[in-house]
């Protein structure tokens, strides 16, 4: 399967980028194709609401930023998975961004399956973004295939990396 991960944490090496990357590890040595997005990297803003995606772009976004860069690989994508740090209480704005702007394409048509990692420093922040991965789960029909959640004691543990591994024999 080809699998798209986007991580939105602005932490090269914090933890949700090590659950991105374990989730990658995993997949790939189960012979997955993967990508990882560093959507904190990428210049991504929020959409215009101009409908111009719906009426004469067809589809296409009428901002040209490093969006145009996630359009092919959310075409090609069969699996997405969403990585995002929880600071307060829902997913990152970083992450948030390119969500909004998958209203250009409504819903992805090659993807299949979604899962969610989430990490956080503080128990009991998870409900909000676990709400709306579920929420977008459902609007599009896609299998969701899970979510891992590591909060303070549990980032970067033998334990976290079994969960990710079983998200992936999810597959």
């Amino acid at each position: 399967m080809n699998i798209l991960i986007l991580q939105g944490s602005p932490r090269a090496n914090g933890n949700t980028a090590w659950m991105a990357q374990e989730y990658k590890k995993a997949a790939e040595a189960a012979g997955h194709q993967v990508t990882v997005v560093d959507v904190a990297k990428k210049k991504i803003a929020g959409c215009l609401a101009c409908e111009y995606c719906h009426t004469k772009g067809n589809g296409a976004c009428v901002q040209q930023d490093d969006m145009q860069q996630l359009y092919p690989l959310l075409a090609q994508a069969e699996v997405l998975v969403l990585a995002s740090p929880v600071y307060y209480f829902t997913l990152s704005a970083q992450i948030q961004a390119p969500i909004q702007r998958f209203y250009s394409v409504m819903k992805p048509a090659n993807v299949k399956k979604m899962a969610l990692l989430l990490s956080s420093h503080s128990p009991g922040v998870y409900d909000s973004a676990v709400t709306e991965y579920k929420l977008i789960a459902s609007f599009c029909n896609y299998e969701d295939t899970g979510v891992v959640t590591a909060c303070a004691d549990e980032h970067k543990t033998e334990d976290t990396k079994q969960k990710i591994l079983e998200l992936v024999n999810a597959l």
